[in-house]
């Protein structure tokens, strides 16, 4: 491994301000997803050593949130500056683990780093409120507190970006956090602990603790002293830990997953469209909860955005090892995400679809998969009705601008969509109409650290990144003074 700086590259949890191993000794091993090559190993921590985290963020809590927004900014802010001197490192750790191509990986570190700098000043900005008292002898105000300890299961898709979004806005408001990475990218993680102890976070502030799912997970979700959770995943998983919350009341930030549609209207800009259809759909090798999963396109102009679609795929899609020169696509995370791409393909296939490029495992091998487009598809397959989370287009035939819409709103899901029209009242009537958290409109890039990322319906609740994101970890307290 190839690191600048190689104290970035840790195999051990981090708890308390201390790098510790797992109690019974048991460890995980992480490959590399284009190679199949061991990178580490993390240790395999339970459930004393995440009770132990968890008390950690309580003990420290008193002390991070009697510091100053000020204060807490300025160590933030730190925070911030030292990923971007180490982009290059975190980045190359990244591809290494997760197996996107290294220039989306040096895109995702500045875009995490973007919400610790964003969160340093929105610390700075809680303001209460003094309200009109209904009696000339009372005076009400309001203050803004944090909400205590909290805790982050974040997903492997953006390994540094998911957890920066939580933890930037947490530890700006107050809080401290227990985090708990997914099992396929705990590097980065770790190496973003490293950051933030060389920033001068305070032990216990911030814990990362690697292992399974359930013997960590059993022990946030039940937890009295843990007030707050985040996630970052499928949709089911999200129910079951809000379930799970409720015995204690946590509250909830859920982020889960979703069935973009991407409506091309007869009067887009269609070269737009491409490009735009390519940095939803094909980024992070589709494996991303804001990607298009429907194309609708309007009947007129149908084909030929197909195959303007089509070429693209085909000239500029380098599939390939993320560290490569000139890569645009890298593998799908593991054998079960290539197995779902093989499945809804296969159906939208045998159900009357046509691929016309890609539609099968690619040449390297491994969970590499050809960049594809499917054309004439229909809402009886399962490309329709599930995430695919892959580097699969399917095309939806539409006439009708209310038939649009039908087809757009007619999921579970309620996370992104995105449109192309070039008629102004068009772009208002269809992005009022659209039953979902985020639009982008003759874009396919929707997400920074200053817009608010989230969804409605079956996709979650809460908000993360702009003003609103650090309220998520504020509680209200109301004053009543009688004179």
């Amino acid at each position: 491994m190839q690191l600048r700086d190689t104290a970035l590259f840790r195999q051990q949890g981090y708890v308390a301000g201390s790098w510790i191993d797992a109690d019974h000794g048991a460890v995980s091993t992480i490959s590399n997803p284009a190679t199949g090559v061991g990178l580490g190993q993390v240790p395999e921590l339970g459930a004393a050593e995440t009770r132990r985290a968890i008390e950690a963020a309580h003990t420290a809590l008193p002390g991070w949130r009697g510091l100053s927004a000020q204060a807490r900014a300025l160590i933030l802010r730190r925070w911030f500056n030292l990923m971007l001197e180490h982009q290059e490192d975190l980045a190359t750790l990244m591809t290494l683990e997760q197996g996107k191509p290294l220039a989306e990986a040096r895109g995702e570190i500045a875009y995490a780093a973007s919400f610790l700098d964003w969160f340093a000043e929105e610390g700075r900005r809680v303001y209460g409120d003094v309200i009109p008292a209904p009696r000339p002898d009372q005076r009400i105000l309001t203050f803004k507190e944090p909400v205590g300890v909290c805790a982050a299961i974040t997903p492997w898709n953006f390994p540094a970006a998911m957890i920066t979004r939580k933890a930037g806005a947490a530890l700006a408001a107050g809080c401290t956090m227990v985090v708990k990475p997914a099992p396929q990218t705990p590097f980065s993680a770790l190496a973003l602990a490293v950051l933030a102890e060389r920033a001068g976070l305070p032990a216990g502030v911030l814990n990362i603790v690697t292992g399974p799912a359930q013997a960590i997970g059993d022990v946030i979700l039940d937890h009295p002293l843990v007030r707050k959770l985040s996630f970052t995943g499928s949709t089911r998983t999200g129910k079951y830990l809000m379930q799970r919350c409720a015995g204690t009341l946590k509250r909830l930030s859920l982020e889960l997953g979703g069935n973009a549609p991407f409506i091309v209207f007869d009067d887009a800009d269609l070269d737009a469209a491409v490009a735009g259809a390519l940095l939803s759909k094909y980024r992070n090798s589709g494996q991303t909860c804001v990607c298009a999963n429907r194309f609708l396109v309007q009947d007129g102009i149908y084909d030929a955005f197909a195959a303007r679609l089509t070429q693209a795929v085909r000239e500029q899609l380098k599939v390939g090892n993320g560290l490569e020169p000139g890569v645009m696509q890298g593998p799908l995370i593991d054998m079960a995400a290539l197995a779902k791409v093989e499945r809804q393909v296969a159906d939208a296939v045998a159900k009357g679809a046509t691929v016309l490029t890609g539609g099968q495992r690619h040449a390297l091998g491994r969970t590499f998969y050809e960049p594809t487009v499917l054309s004439e598809v229909t809402p009886a397959m399962l490309v329709a009705r599930e995430e695919t989370f892959g580097p699969v287009a399917p095309l939806f035939r539409f006439r009708s601008d209310e038939e649009a819409i039908r087809l757009a709103n007619d999921t579970e899901f309620g996370l992104a969509a995105y449109f192309y029209s070039q008629g102004m009242n068009r772009v208002f009537r269809v992005a009022e109409a659209l039953q979902y958290g985020m639009i982008g409109v003759n874009t396919g890039l929707i997400s920074n650290e200053v817009a608010p990322f989230g969804g409605i319906k079956e996709s979650g609740f809460g908000r993360e990144g702009s003003k609103y994101g650090i309220e998520e970890y504020l509680d209200i307290k109301y004053l009543c003074v009688a004179l």
